[in-house]
């Protein structure tokens, strides 16, 4: 008898098992819109030309070697990150009450933020704080939260399933009811799995009642650049709320934007009510970073870090950012006017109403089934698809697809 024979057989990632069983399907016209990553027309990954020229510059730079960065990462990934996420001219970068820490992915911002959340926020070691997340979010806000050792992980209202868009009404009703200190974690931009933000004057409601509520914002920009192709327009909220003076933390990816998704490159930005308490937060991230990874990876920071810095490289970046922002934005619209074209029933105009990667189709869980065994058209359950996996070659058997299933299923 195994020591671990009663260790229970554990679900399979949603997202992983849709692209296994997307790769075991023989059939010639599969599509794949599961997967949350980027994709050319020809249906590949692409490596930003930028990337493959800062890698060649570090390739070739033999003052570079392999000790360990700092526990928190590497200084310069740190301080460009959190510039990215606040502005060159943000007044908390300039009163030194910023600081990085740089972590494995967006994933591990999020989780060293819970840690330090429960370890040391609304009193010590308190499990009992209120997280809120979307109702729907991405589904690994949940386990984080419940992982770092909060019990009581809660939903607020976001998606209005009928008129396929924001339920701001909803939204703010829970700001209002929420306990104070409740740390809600919101999305910077590119609502995943929505695709639905709210406009800047719904975000001024939103802050003003976490204000007055004194609830806890903690952000999560995985899609900065990569949602509408302007930085500073996908940082607004966070830059907003920044401004009004929250106390905050923002957890940033560099996989989408960057295209490194196995280098694992994130950041925790953190804005502190005044230089002395970022300090003694970054003292305890210390300890926290030094139990969980000890040390972070150099890589994807000095991909990163070194075309942040470098103004000809910087500016080469933001053309490639445009350039995955902008196929998204023509699938948007070239999947709309084809299932208008074809009368599919419903209303499609939230698809180029949303915004980023993903879609939320309002398509139902046996609608989804069809599309996948019927017309080999893999998404997940929800209806999400990632518009990335859309091309000129394929959108059209995609829409007619979509449209035989909504007519046939209910």
């Amino acid at each position: 008898m195994s020591l671990f024979a009663e260790v229970p057989q554990a679900a399979p990632v949603a997202v992983f098992k849709l692209t296994a069983d997307f790769r075991e399907d023989k059939h010639p016209s599969k599509v794949n819109l599961g997967v949350g990553a980027y994709r050319t027309d020809e249906c590949q990954p692409w490596v930003l030309p930028v990337v493959r020229k800062v890698e060649q510059l570090i390739a070739n730079n033999h003052s570079l070697n392999h000790e360990y960065l700092p526990i928190l990462g590497l200084p310069e990934f740190r301080a460009s990150a959190s510039k990215i996420a606040l502005g060159e001219d943000s007044p908390a970068i300039k009163e030194n009450r910023v600081g990085g820490v740089q972590s494995l992915g967006g994933t591990g911002a999020l989780r060293i933020g819970a840690e330090f959340l429960r370890r040391w926020y609304n009193g010590k070691n308190n499990t009992a704080t209120p997280i809120y997340v979307s109702a729907p979010t991405w589904e690994n806000h949940n386990a984080v939260f419940s992982d770092a050792g909060f019990t009581d992980v809660r939903p607020y209202r976001y998606w209005d399933a009928e008129n396929r868009g924001l339920a701001l009404a909803g939204f703010l009703e829970d700001l209002e009811n929420a306990p104070e200190y409740s740390v809600f974690l919101l999305h910077a931009c590119a609502h995943n799995p929505t695709g639905t933000d709210p406009t800047p004057d719904e975000w001024k409601q939103i802050a003003e009642i976490m204000e007055r509520k004194k609830l806890f914002a903690f952000f999560d920009s995985a899609y900065q650049g990569f949602a509408s192709g302007d930085l500073q327009k996908d940082a607004w909220a966070v830059r907003y709320f920044v401004s009004k003076g929250f106390e905050l933390f923002c957890a940033q990816s560099f996989s989408k934007n960057f295209g490194l998704y196995n280098e694992r490159v994130g950041n925790l930005t953190i804005v502190a009510k005044d230089s002395d308490n970022a300090s003694r937060i970054l003292s305890q991230m210390e300890k926290i970073v030094r139990t969980i990874w000890s040390n972070p990876p150099s890589q994807g920071a000095r991909i990163v870090a070194t075309t942040l810095t470098t103004p000809e490289l910087f500016a080469e970046w933001k053309d490639n950012v445009k350039t995955m922002a902008d196929r998204v934005l023509l699938m948007r619209s070239q999947l709309k006017a084809k299932l208008q074209a074809l009368g599919t029933p419903g209303t499609w105009e939230h698809i180029t109403q949303q915004i980023g990667m993903f879609s939320f189709t309002g398509l139902n869980p046996n609608q989804v089934g069809y599309l996948i065994k019927e017309k080999h058209v893999y998404l997940m359950a929800s209806g999400r698809i990632n518009m990335c996996g859309l091309t000129t070659k394929n959108l059209d058997y995609v829409a007619e697809s979509i449209h035989e299933t909504v007519t046939k299923i209910q």
